[in-house]
């Protein structure tokens, strides 16, 4: 079948090599990832990613599901890549969430907080819901409440024949296992529903010192996590600017509770004193994104992450102190709570407490390279209390879904593959497909 069909098939924007604008549509937010895509489309309906599968299983074709444009792998070569951000709307009913595929949390969090309701959402809100979900979802009240993938209650999807379904628990418990955690891999997913959590009091914030006083932090950073309450995360970052600017450290913080009681909590990062920046304060959920203040505009980076049974290995501080250049980010998340919990989803449990992760910004091949052997070098040297273990969304070009899911998770998620999708019609950034 050919381009002209497929632009005949549906009623939303396609995009094909040589059409304005195609090389832009077709980037992900990562620009290090090179996505070599035969065409981007954009759904209006759910009928339009009924007609768009229909289409590439007649012609043989490959669809990969990238709402946002974060989390790329770079491997989809020749995949038709869609993007759901026309698939639209928030309905919120009691403590359920009913999303569009489009949908970005910030919208979720700013219909959710005048209602003491939050979704367990990650620190940017710009980020999609439907990918973060698909892959598990990480964030800041995940110490309380788990991944995301774990509230969901139910998905509208289009599966690899292309029907329109509602899968739930009852519906189809396979696909419905697979869903919540293993990837896009499955169906096309167009709208999501989950529960939301309840945040009828919210605290967090950042405290910035200078590049100095990261050993100082790190230690602080044990003692708080050693014993926090589940409603407490925190994270601390390492930065070193590139070009000679000066460094800094940073501790970010969230607290589903009152702001005293927060404060105390996190008290022995207040002692250290030397403090450029401190903005802490009692916040609203809609406001989750200024804890960090992640970057807004996409650029070219390349991470590693690695999940560490304890803090305990020496190279750690050393890094932490001084990240290797021409690395930019050395940060360190406390994990732990509701995460270690089993839970009857692809996604699985975390049962390693804290997550390290590597990062640095490759605008040229040359830093590339260099980031590239600077980031391996430090992950290895964590080796002794590493699991060799990532979450899915926090996978990086070079890594595979073995990097994500335990031997028997990932056969129980390639066994629905080929019961579902035997002619591989969904691909996902880092797919269990054998």
């Amino acid at each position: 079948m050919t381009d002209t069909e497929l632009r005949a098939a549906v009623s939303g924007r396609v995009i094909l090599p040589g059409d304005e604008g195609f090389d832009a549509a077709a980037q992900p937010w990562n620009r290090a990832a090179v996505q070599r895509v035969s065409a981007v489309v954009e759904p209006t309906t759910p009928e339009d990613a009924v007609a768009l599968v229909h289409y590439a299983r007649k012609a043989g074709r490959s669809l990969f599901l990238q709402p946002t444009g974060h989390g790329p792998s770079g491997d989809v070569d020749d995949a038709i890549l869609v993007r759901t951000t026309l698939l639209g709307g928030v309905a919120i009913q009691g403590r359920t969430a009913r999303v569009g595929a489009g949908v970005k949390w910030g919208e979720v969090q700013g219909q959710a907080a005048p209602l003491g309701l939050s979704g367990v959402c990650g620190s940017s809100p710009g980020v999609g819901v439907t990918g973060y979900t698909l892959g598990g979802g990480v964030g800041w009240f995940s110490r309380k409440y788990g991944m995301a993938a774990d509230r969901v209650t139910a998905l509208e999807v289009v599966d690899a024949d292309g029907d329109q379904r509602r899968v739930t628990a009852d519906s189809d418990p396979e696909l419905f296992w697979a869903l919540r955690g293993g990837s896009g891999d499955f169906a096309l997913v167009t709208a999501l529903e989950f529960e939301l959590v309840a945040a009828p009091a919210l605290y967090g914030g950042a405290i910035i010192w200078p590049a100095a006083q990261g050993p100082a932090v790190l230690d602080a950073f044990r003692t708080v996590t050693a014993d926090a309450p589940d409603e407490l995360t925190v994270w601390v970052s390492s930065v070193r600017p590139p070009g000679g600017a000066p460094g800094m450290t940073a501790m970010y913080a969230t607290y589903l509770g009152n702001a005293e009681e927060g404060r105390e909590l996190l008290r022995p990062f207040e002692s250290l004193g030397g403090a450029n920046a401190d903005t802490r304060r009692a916040l609203s959920p809609a406001e989750i994104g200024e804890v960090t203040n992640d970057p807004t505009d996409p650029t070219p980076s390349a991470a590693r992450t690695e999940l560490l049974t304890d803090l305990d290995v020496p190279a750690l501080p050393q890094l932490f102190a001084a990240p290797p250049e021409p690395l930019l980010v050395v940060g360190v998340r406390h994990l732990g709570g509701a995460l270690a919990a089993p839970v009857d989803a692809a996604c699985g449990s975390l049962p390693e407490p804290y997550l390290v992760q590597l990062m640095g910004l490759t605008f040229t091949p040359e830093l590339a390279a260099a980031v590239h052997t600077a980031k391996n070098k430090a992950g290895d040297a964590l080796a002794a209390k590493a699991t060799g273990r990532r979450p899915y969304t926090f996978l990086s070009p070079g890594d595979t879904a073995a990097d994500a899911f335990d031997p028997d998770t990932l056969a129980r998620l390639r066994s629905i593959k080929r019961a579902r999708d035997p002619h591989g019609v969904f691909r996902a950034a880092f797919t269990v497909a054998e």
